[in-house]
């Protein structure tokens, strides 16, 4: 299946119910009083991240989600059923947008967060509320509130331990192909891979990471050039890149020149991912002659003048992948991952997140608190 990162759909919270206009008739009460009901709340639509998803391909097909109405309140001051909750379960690592205004909902970066996006109307007034001394039989109701409509897009950043960037043929697919037992697609053409892919290094027992091979960045990906920041927004998910360089270009190109357009890529589309652990793997020295190897990537690596640490490694020869997933490990497990607290929208409950099971449950008791 191939990897789904964006959908766009529209969701609509449900309509209140109007409030009922009623008069009490009973056989020795031809003139009873007022007693209509008040309508029921319209349900809401929450997004909920589950970990058991991993793409939106879903959304594609299924574009418009709307939540439950309220009913109509009755005679005899009955209360008319606020509508059902409609939840939305999206892969973890899905940011929600506002694609009217671009304006960032939700980010539901950890497993069971839950974010309202469309909130329920409110429900009607029934003409039973409106009686008074000097106002005995009112006519007067009030109807439901509509539900919030919107059209949301949704965003998902693959959520990986470690990010493969480099120039297209660069043998990214290669590298992650013989790092874990994914098996993206490997040609002998630029931009192979098109979709993210992911795969699980097992460096020991109870010990691995997960790394993700992104398609191929050209000069100008930042301004949407080739693939563009369609998957550059990728890397920012990441703790650790794999900066993969081929050492002998195929097309004749310059190595150190295709390192510096990938590094400028990468600092003007922001979000601090120049600040990011970001180690050169020199690619293919398997194409090199004998005892030339280590020399030609020595003098990539000073005319470069780059001071993070520097592999020298071969993806199909599998040449030198111990070493980088070892330290990769290490690495990683040194660095732990900082906290990431729920955003605008997501629920939170005195400093601590709730599960699943009791957000379904609140959300049920405040639609009965409303009847």
């Amino acid at each position: 299946m191939k990897f789904v990162d964006e959908a766009k759909i529209t969701i609509e919270a449900g309509k209140g119910g109007n409030g009922a206009s009623s008069f009490l008739r009973l056989k020795f009460m031809p003139f009873g009083g007022p007693d209509g009901g008040d309508g029921g709340d319209g349900g809401s639509v929450y997004l909920c991240s589950d970990e058991s998803i991993n793409t939106l391909v879903d959304y594609r097909y299924m574009r418009t989600h709307k939540a439950e109405d309220g009913e109509k309140g009755g005679g005899k001051d009955c209360t008319g059923k606020s509508g059902q909750d409609l939840i939305l379960r999206v892969p973890v690592g899905t940011i929600v947008y506002d694609d009217d205004t671009d304006e960032m909902i939700a980010d539901l970066s950890e497993k069971n967060q839950l974010a309202c996006v469309g909130k329920g109307g409110r429900h009607g007034v029934g003409n039973a509320r409106f009686k008074s001394s000097v106002n005995r039989a009112p006519r007067r109701t009030i109807p439901g509130q509509e539900g919030e409509k919107r059209h949301l897009r949704l965003e998902l950043k693959v959520l990986a331990d470690v990010g493969l960037v480099g120039m297209p043929n660069a043998g990214k697919s290669t590298l992650i192909a013989a790092m874990s037992a994914a098996r993206p697609k490997v040609a002998d053409y630029p931009f192979t891979t098109l979709y993210p892919c992911l795969g699980v290094v097992s460096v020991s027992n109870f010990r691995s990471f997960v790394v993700a091979d992104l398609p191929g960045l050209i000069e100008g990906a930042a301004e949407g050039a080739g693939l563009g920041i369609r998957f550059l927004k990728h890397v920012t998910r990441t703790r650790l890149l794999f900066h993969v360089v081929d050492v002998l270009p195929l097309d004749g190109s310059d190595p150190l020149e295709n390192i510096k357009t990938i590094t400028s890529e990468l600092g003007k589309y922001g979000h601090d991912l120049l600040d990011k652990e970001r180690w050169l793997v020199l690619n293919k020295v398997d194409t090199l002659p004998l005892g030339e190897s280590e020399k030609h990537c020595k003098n990539i690596v000073n005319q470069l003048g780059f001071k993070g640490r520097v592999f020298i490694i071969s993806g199909l020869a599998r040449q030198g992948l111990d070493e980088l997933t070892q330290e990769a490990m290490r690495y990683l497990e040194e660095v732990k991952p900082t906290s990431v607290e729920e955003v605008i929208g997501c629920v939170n409950y005195k400093g601590k997140k709730k599960s699943i099971k009791e957000m379904e449950e609140g959300i049920k008791k405040g639609a009965e608190k409303s009847k």
